[in-house]
């Protein structure tokens, strides 16, 4: 899928979060750059899809919406293959300056420039908290053409029954990107009919107002 045929809800979605992210980058590079340093559980998630990896065979890793790259640095130390997409030019352009010893492009999940089973796995790190419902099933469709049979899948997300419009972003510049929060039986079902098999759940901050969830699965021959 190109641009010129995307339908226009999708490019409205796309290009608000691309443009709502180029205007944050630098800010959230900031503010989020030391954060995986006060989550262990995450570091420890993070170390799960590293064995997950290298148990099915190691090689190119996709971080898909990756931001400022900070968890592709991660996963590299963890000493994965890694690169990192993300929709944001200057997301990229940050996570190119802080990382410069790793592969960072300019890419959208809902068409990504990968040969099919080219990935020995993917990690969409809360970046699919701002595609749409009616989206997400074409998204795993990229997912699953992309990885290799076999090869592990770890999405993480905020868990609820919501939606809401984010209008300010990290330090405070504006935004306008819908964040939707969603429960993991929800996603799983979206994966299976993707084709993929969800073999594990992690439930994070269980106390807090807006808790979050890791689901890993394995892409299905």
């Amino acid at each position: 899928m190109t641009a010129t045929d995307t339908p226009q809800g999708a490019q409205s979605w796309l290009a608000d979060t691309r443009t709502s992210y180029d205007t944050v980058a630098d800010s959230y590079s900031d503010l989020t750059r030391d954060a995986l340093a006060a989550e262990p559980h995450l570091s420890a998630g993070l170390g799960l899809f590293a064995d997950l990896v290298r148990a099915a065979g190691a090689g190119p890793v996709a971080d898909v919406g990756c931001g400022p790259g900070h968890i592709t640095a991660h996963l590299h130390r963890l000493g994965l293959d890694v690169f990192g997409i993300d929709l944001s030019p200057a997301m990229i352009e940050v996570a190119r300056r802080e990382h410069p010893g790793l592969r960072f492009e300019v890419g959208s999940m809902t068409d990504l420039d990968l040969a099919d089973g080219s990935a020995a796995g993917l990690l969409a790190f809360w970046s699919l908290i701002h595609v749409p419902d009616d989206a997400v099933p074409g998204v795993l469709g990229q997912f699953r053409r992309v990885l290799r049979p076999g090869a592990p899948l770890l999405v993480g997300f905020h868990v609820g029954d919501e939606s809401r419009l984010k209008t300010q972003g990290y330090g405070g510049r504006p935004m306008r990107v819908h964040v939707h929060w969603r429960r993991p039986e929800r996603l799983a079902a979206w994966l299976a009919d993707a084709g993929f098999t969800v073999t594990t759940q992690l439930l994070l901050k269980l106390d807090q107002a807006v808790p979050g969830a890791i689901l890993y699965a394995r892409r299905e021959p």
